[in-house]
């Protein structure tokens, strides 16, 4: 009876649910009270939505998941890929969907690897080392010479 009231007052934007909140929604089977927290929860709620939907596995979630890709925060879109993966869309489009975007995110890390490893790094830039005042006297002098 809780968990109903809870998700009147998630609808009407007054709380977020919690993670017992969503899974007393996946032993309950409420696919669509998942759905919507998916859609218009916080990116906690989301994040955790994406799991849930990827642990019940129905292919209607599919859409929405797909959808979600995109979203915003990187955490609830590698939630939203690893449903996906889990929930196994066999269609051309959304295998290559996932395959694409998970190449992209781990170009992503790698590029985020490399620059925090050279954060820190200073780099020797070769300076050319200053001729003796000597050489330098004798080049001030060929240069004030009219060129013949």
């Amino acid at each position: 009876m809780l968990h109903h009231i809870k998700y009147f007052l998630f609808k009407l934007n007054i709380v977020q649910p919690s993670e017992n909140d969503i899974d007393r929604w996946i032993q309950y089977q409420y696919v669509y009270r998942i759905e919507y927290a998916l859609e218009y929860g916080n990116y906690r709620t989301r994040k955790l939505a994406a799991e849930a939907l990827g642990i019940l596995g129905h292919k209607s979630s599919i859409p929405i998941l797909l959808k979600t890709i995109d979203d915003k925060v990187q955490n609830v879109s590698i939630a939203a890929l690893n449903a996906l993966e889990k929930i196994g869309c066999n269609d051309e489009l959304g295998s290559t969907v996932i395959k694409r975007r998970f190449n992209w995110l781990k170009q992503l890390r790698e590029k985020e690897a490399i620059r925090e490893a050279s954060k820190g790094k200073k780099y020797n830039i070769y300076r050319w080392e200053r001729a003796s005042k000597k050489s330098f006297d004798r080049v001030k002098e060929q240069l004030k010479k009219p060129i013949r």
